[in-house]
């Protein structure tokens, strides 16, 4: 939930209005592959329910299980690399999909969107960063978790605006 949270707690009501009219609500089965390593992806996704595997190399290692609420292909969307992982659906799943094309075609147009867009995804990576640096440092990881202040201050907006994308995705 922690991406979702980033990326909706610097978004307006009025973008989210404009992702759930552009975006779709998918549904895959156990085992499906949303992303394939190394294989450019045209499409961004927010989870909405069931559980994704990361997985990565050969042979393949379990690197991340995602619950509802977390972004994939946000990597591939911002530098336009192939994926550095394949994500698989480990149970059935419903996902929020965004065509790239679309999305970047609406940032370049929407320069206030394009501004709060890249900010939260921004913060969002600069966390998962520090919080990868935390980790293997051996320091104390006790404020690994711990969100920062001008995130805290959107959490509960946050929340809100993915239930709000979910409930109406859901209803579709």
């Amino acid at each position: 939930m922690r991406k979702v949270l980033f990326i909706f707690g610097q978004l307006a009501d009025t973008d989210v209005d404009w992702l759930a009219q552009h975006g779709r609500r998918e549904r895959l089965r156990t085992g499906s592959v949303l992303i394939r390593e190394n294989v450019p992806v045209d499409t961004l996704y927010i989870l909405l329910e069931g559980e994704l595997s990361v997985v990565s190399g050969e042979p393949q290692r379990e690197i991340a299980r995602l619950a509802p609420g977390e972004i994939v292909g946000e990597m591939s969307f911002i530098d336009a690399r192939p994926p550095s992982a394949t994500v698989r659906a480990r149970s059935d799943v419903v996902v929020f999909s965004i065509a790239k094309s679309v999305l970047a075609a609406e940032l370049t147009k929407n320069v206030a969107f394009a501004a709060r867009f890249y900010k939260a995804v921004a913060t969002f990576l600069s966390d998962r960063v520090r919080k990868a640096t935390l980790t293997g440092s051996g320091a104390d990881d006790s404020s690994i978790d711990e969100l920062d202040d001008t995130v805290l201050e959107a959490v509960d907006r946050a929340g809100a605006r993915f239930h709000d994308l979910s409930r109406r995705l859901m209803d579709a």
